[in-house]
């Protein structure tokens, strides 16, 4: 077989990423044990029944041809002002591409942004694809921890430290998966200003504002000489209980729009018919919006009040998102460690945070994707193995 490019082959790094631990769960309880899963951020309940009509009436009624390649113009235009109620900015439907998901919206702006040779500095923990998607544009990237014992939230003297003369791109994301952490304005701010001063571009993923849980989601589109530097993703996963429609959207100066309508003729070539007219009318019709935000700002508050005052364990950020981070250093500094044994003893599987990065190593994160009595036996679940963890040197002596 010929040589592979070396572009696919530096994608994903070779070995261990954390996330075996969610796929033995998952095997398990596809055999038949009684796993609990909080391990994935994928909804325990259905798209809302009137996004689903929509998709079925869009079917029957013919919608099965080739749409425009930035997406279909109602969309576009609904999604410009779900991004002002997003973004608190003035935006104009040419500022917005439809993609495949937020992914394919992280993968867009990387594709903007970054040359074989780029840097971009990350800001972790992250979301798992961060990494790789720069890894595709053949840029590099350097990791900003954001501290723990600051919930989560990065310093910005440390973003600035890691800027190269060859830095192209900052990424953030708030709320923020995996930890929860809602950036204050003072944060934003800050890192605005960093972007200003070394002409950077800011990639903000803003996937959770909607669940922000009372918390202030400021983006940073919104302050002074930032709307033509910085590209928001978006998507209806979370917002709209539609993570397997793959609907999601990026925004960015029309400009860029543009030459992204040149990247969908390559890659994508669009995005269904029948799909986009149910999210024209998920969006215009808010379906399910205010009550998934509700749910889990329920399903959060339920699960970190059952685990109030658990022994040796600290929740880190949790402010919003659908996840609940947990640091259980003080018992086991191998998170991996704890969450296999976890899922053993417990029959309750959860990621280790370093899934997401090393700056969340000695944590695990918890997805709020369950039923609230569920949760709630979790909750029990965890302090009870918590007080009785025993590590493994431990044992040895």
């Amino acid at each position: 077989m010929p040589k592979l490019s070396n572009r696919i082959t530096g994608i994903m790094p070779s070995g261990k990423d954390g996330w075996e631990v969610h796929f033995a769960a998952l095997t398990r309880k596809q055999a038949g044990e009684p796993i609990l899963m909080l391990s994935v951020g994928d909804h325990d309940f259905d798209t809302p029944e009137g996004t689903v009509d929509a998709c079925i009436d869009a079917l029957r009624s013919g919608k099965h041809h080739y749409i425009q390649l930035p997406g279909l113009p109602r969309l576009r235009s609904a999604l410009a002002k779900m991004t002002e109620e997003c973004t608190r900015t003035e935006t104009a439907a040419e500022e917005i591409i439809v993609t495949q998901g937020g992914q394919g919206a992280l993968f867009a702006a990387c594709q903007a942004t970054l040359d074989v040779g780029d840097h971009a500095i990350v800001v972790a923990p992250y979301y798992a694809t961060y990494p790789g998607t720069i890894r595709a544009a053949g840029a590099t990237l350097t990791e900003v921890t954001a501290r723990p014992e600051l919930g989560f939230a990065p310093d910005p003297k440390d973003i600035e430290a890691a800027i190269r003369p060859e830095t192209r791109l900052l990424m953030i994301n708030s709320p923020n998966n995996p930890t929860g952490a809602v950036y204050s304005r003072e944060m934003i701010e800050a890192i605005a200003d960093i972007c200003r001063r070394h002409d950077l571009w800011l990639l903000s993923d803003e996937v959770y504002w909607t669940l922000a849980a009372g918390r202030e989601h400021v983006s940073p589109r919104s302050l002074p000489g930032m709307k033509e530097r910085t590209l928001v993703v978006n998507s209806l996963s979370k917002s709209h209980g539609m993570t397997g429609w793959r609907l999601g959207w990026l925004t960015a100066p029309a400009e860029v729009i543009l030459k992204l309508i040149n990247l969908n003729i390559v890659s994508s070539y669009g995005m269904a018919d029948f799909i986009s007219h149910a999210a024209v009318a998920a969006v215009e019709k808010r379906y399910g919006v205010d009550e998934i935000a509700d749910r889990y700002k329920a399903r959060r508050k339920i699960f970190m009040d059952a685990l109030e005052g658990a022994e040796n364990i600290v929740i880190r950020g949790s402010e919003g998102a659908m996840y609940v981070m947990l640091d259980v250093s003080a018992i086991e500094p191998d998170a991996e460690t704890f969450a296999w044994a976890l899922l053993d003893a417990e029959q309750i599987a959860a990621l280790p945070g370093t899934s997401f990065g090393e700056a969340a190593q000695g944590h695990l994160r918890f997805s709020m994707c369950q039923e609230e009595h569920l949760l709630k036996t979790a909750a029990e679940r965890i302090r009870r193995f918590a007080k009785n963890y025993v590590r493994r040197a431990d044992a040895a002596e």
